[in-house]
C-alpha cells in the first residue's frame, strides 16, 4: 500500500466522467468547489453546476427541487457543514421525501488537520445514519470512492458519502473488484479476532493485522464501507468465527461504525468488542499524522485493542 491518493480527488474525477455519459447529473456546491473537487465537473459542464455560496441549507433545498424534477443531484461541501449546518434540510427535504440527492462531503474527521475542531466532523456518521431512508457510505480508498460514486448514480434515493481531505493508501490495487452498496468486503482472513473498519482506518487495520501476524495472532480485516444499511450477516458470522471484535473509524466512538456493530451484536450474538475511534472529545489543530497518534487512530492502537479483546474471550 505504498501508493496514496485522496478520496475527494476520486470524486471530482469520476463525477466529470459520469457527466459525459449522463446528462441528468447536476452538481451543487457551497463555495468550496476547489476543495471538494466539484470544480472539475463545473469546468466541463458549467450549465449543470450551481455554486450556491456559503448557504448549505439552500444548497440542500435546491438539490431536492432538482431531484423532484427528475435530476440526479450531487450536493457537496465539507462534512461538518453538510451534516451539521444543513441537517434539518437533509432530514425533511431528502430523507423524509426519499428524493434522489447524493450529499457527498469532504474533509471528514480529524485529518482535516490544521483547520481545527470547528472543521473536523467527528459526529457526522452518527447523525446521518439515524435518519430513516438514508444510505451512509465511507469509502476506504481512491479506487473504492470511484466505484461508490458510480454506484450512487444507479442508486435511487438519498445518500451521504463521506470523503477525506488527505491522500491515503490505496487498499484496492485490483481496480476490478466487485463493489456493492451494503455488502462488506473481507480483505484478510483470520481466526483470533476481527477488525471492522471504514474509511482511512481500513489501510491502518491491514497494517495492524500484518504486525499481529508476526506475533502469531491471526486477525481478520473487514471493510464495512456502508454504515447503513449495515452488512449484519457478515458482522454476525465474523463475530461467531473469531469470538473477538474491534471496530476502527475516524469518527467518535459514539454512534458511528462501532456503535452500529455493537447494536447488531448485542441483539444477535454477544461478543467482546473494543472501539478504536475518537473518545468523546473535540479535535484540535495539528498535522493529520500527529492528530491520528494523539487521538488513538494508529496501527499500534488497533494492535493493543486486538490483544485486549482477545484476552476478554470466555
Amino acid at each position: 500500500m505504498k501508493n496514496k491518493a485522496a478520496t475527494r480527488d476520486a470524486y471530482g474525477k469520476t463525477l466529470a466522467e459520469l457527466g459525459k455519459i449522463n446528462n441528468n447529473i447536476v452538481v451543487l456546491d457551497a463555495d468550496l468547489a476547489a476543495s471538494t473537487k466539484t470544480g472539475i465537473f463545473a469546468k466541463e459542464f458549467p450549465e449543470r453546476f450551481f455554486d450556491m455560496g456559503v448557504a448549505e441549507q439552500d444548497m440542500i433545498s435546491t438539490a431536492a427541487g432538482l431531484a423532484a424534477c427528475g435530476k440526479i443531484a450531487f450536493a457537496s461541501t465539507f462534512a461538518v457543514f453538510g451534516s451539521g449546518r444543513a441537517w434539518e434540510q437533509v432530514r425533511m427535504s431528502l430523507a423524509y421525501t426519499r428524493l434522489n440527492v447524493k450529499v457527498v462531503v469532504t474533509h471528514a474527521g480529524i485529518t482535516t488537520g490544521e483547520d481545527g475542531a470547528s472543521h473536523q466532523a467527528n459526529e457526522d456518521i452518527a447523525i446521518m445514519r439515524v435518519l430513516p431512508n438514508m444510505t451512509v457510505i465511507v469509502p476506504a480508498d481512491y479506487i473504492e470512492a470511484c466505484k461508490v460514486i458510480k454506484a450512487a448514480v444507479d442508486f435511487h434515493g438519498p445518500m451521504y458519502i463521506r470523503l477525506s481531505r488527505i491522500a491515503t493508501p490505496i487498499v484496492y490495487e485490483n481496480k476490478d473488484y466487485n463493489y456493492k452498496i451494503g455488502q462488506g468486503i473481507v480483505l484478510k482472513e483470520g481466526k483470533d479476532a476481527v477488525v471492522f473498519a471504514c474509511g482511512i482506518m481500513v489501510a491502518i487495520a491491514l497494517e495492524a493485522a500484518e504486525a499481529l501476524k508476526s506475533e502469531g495472532i491471526s486477525t481478520k480485516v473487514v471493510n464495512i464501507h456502508t454504515i447503513k444499511p449495515l452488512d449484519k450477516e457478515l458482522i454476525i458470522s465474523s463475530a461467531k468465527e473469531t469470538g473477538a471484535v474491534v471496530c476502527a473509524e475516524e469518527h467518535s466512538i459514539i454512534g458511528g461504525l462501532g456503535g452500529a456493530v455493537a447494536e447488531v451484536l448485542s441483539e444477535n450474538h454477544a461478543t467482546p468488542i473494543e472501539r478504536v475511534g475518537i473518545n468523546d472529545v473535540f479535535g484540535e489543530s495539528g498535522k493529520p499524522d500527529e492528530l491520528l497518534e494523539k487521538y488513538g487512530l494508529t496501527a499500534g492502537h488497533i494492535i493493543s485493542s486486538v490483544k485486549h479483546v482477545i484476552s476478554r474471550k470466555k
